[in-house]
């Protein structure tokens, strides 16, 4: 009876132990993360998306303290990443860019895509807000945003612009453009940007909605000229640019946006983990050097506030969508 006693007195005691070694230390499974993260980027490298996914993701790796490996999945406007994404395991290890397209635009214009991102994804948070223009070649005569819209209103035949294709954010924003205006005007869409801005400089096509990043070095060299930016107010870099709403168009705003999802399931802490780490890196001093460069906006990076603008925007673009009757392939 005595040993018996020992022994349990013993077990007791180490019990406790150990109980107490683990409220400090907390569970194993707790510590997240404890191996490096998957950032699936749904289109090709060097690309724009690729670009920013890659400059973000280095400081917000040194902010979770582990690699954030990117993983390429391109194809049918991002929706092949996206598909994978919802099909990984929901415990914060592979995480995924999306757009306006991922989440808004492609539900509508794929017929059979492979998610569904009210089921599949929660948000985690913005991390780049993209700044369209409309602009002209430098040869053109078109002065302003109000001129291109007053010759798009008594032109014979509409006036063309070029997009990089198809249900773009670019192309949709052109089409509520000529709806809210009151105007005709002629869609001629290109696979990608350049085939779209060579034509724009050599005179084939009135105008280009192009991205500020991209054309800031053309805008530069004087090849073409900015006449309204898609925005609700003038950027930094473009001071001397005017909105679409000062030349005549009022409320019109339209834009593009890169933010971080993660599948439905996702545990509440493990997103709140990454959405810290993604506010860190977007403080990064080269984050934001390059930002500035590159005419990015910085919006909120919350889940909270992209998925206020996740909600507004499918209410703002999914009607004019079907309102075309946009499908494509993929």
């Amino acid at each position: 009876m005595p040993s018996f006693e020992i022994t349990r007195r013993r077990f007791l005691m180490t019990g406790a132990a150990t109980a107490a070694t683990l409220a400090v230390s907390g569970p194993a499974w707790a510590a997240y993360p404890d191996k490096p993260v998957k950032w699936i980027v749904g289109f090709p490298p060097g690309g724009a998306t690729d670009t920013v996914a890659r400059l973000v993701g280095h400081p917000m790796s040194e902010a979770l303290g582990k690699p954030i490996v990117v993983d390429n999945r391109p194809g049918a406007g991002s929706s092949v990443g996206a598909a994978a994404l919802a099909s990984s395991p929901a415990d914060g290890y592979t995480v995924g860019s999306a757009d306006n397209g991922t989440l808004i635009i492609n539900p509508v214009v794929y017929p059979k895509i492979q998610y569904d991102p009210d089921r599949d994804f929660r948000p985690v948070g913005m991390y780049a807000g993209i700044n369209l223009l409309l602009c002209v070649p430098s040869s053109s005569p078109i002065k302003t945003a109000a001129e291109y819209l007053e010759k798009a209103k008594g032109a014979p035949e509409p006036l063309l612009y070029a997009s990089p294709g198809i249900g773009t954010p670019l192309h949709l924003a052109m089409e509520r453009l000529a709806r809210d205006a009151n105007v005709h005007l002629k869609h001629v869409a290109y696979k990608g940007m350049a085939p779209a801005l060579n034509d724009v400089l050599a005179g084939i096509v009135d105008s280009i909605v192009i991205d500020y990043t991209t054309a800031n070095s053309q805008i530069k060299d004087g090849k073409i000229r900015a006449i309204a930016v898609f925005s609700e107010r003038r950027l930094t870099v473009l001071p001397d640019v005017p909105t679409m709403a000062e030349q005549g168009v009022p409320g019109f705003s339209a834009g593009a946006w890169h933010s971080l999802i993660v599948p439905k399931a996702t545990p509440d802490d493990v997103v709140a983990t990454l959405s810290e780490a993604l506010r860190k890196a977007l403080q990064d001093p080269l984050v934001k050097t390059r930002y500035a460069e590159l005419g990015l906006d910085m919006p909120p990076s919350d889940p909270e506030s992209m998925s206020r603008r996740w909600e507004s925007d499918k209410a703002t673009w999914q009607p004019l969508i079907r309102s075309l009757n946009i499908k494509l392939d993929g």
